[in-house]
């Protein structure tokens, strides 16, 4: 995955990863702020889940929206 794009598309971005995550506060939006491995920590934090996951989870959605 490219972390440059998502970094750089990351206000657009936000609202489909809450989309996808529901369980992601406001707060872990802006801790994440586009970087990839956050977004993945935050992930895993709100809903329990291993770290391989958690990429696989990103990697698929980054996908579905054109990373």
């Amino acid at each position: 995955m490219n972390t440059d794009i998502l970094e750089g598309k990351w206000e657009q971005l936000k609202g489909k990863a809450q989309q996808q995550w529901g369980k992601l506060t406001n707060d872990d939006m802006d801790v994440a702020e586009g970087n990839t491995q956050e977004l993945i920590g935050k992930i895993q934090e709100r809903y329990g889940i291993e770290k391989d996951e958690a990429e696989k989870q990103v990697e698929e959605w980054s996908k579905s929206n054109g990373q």
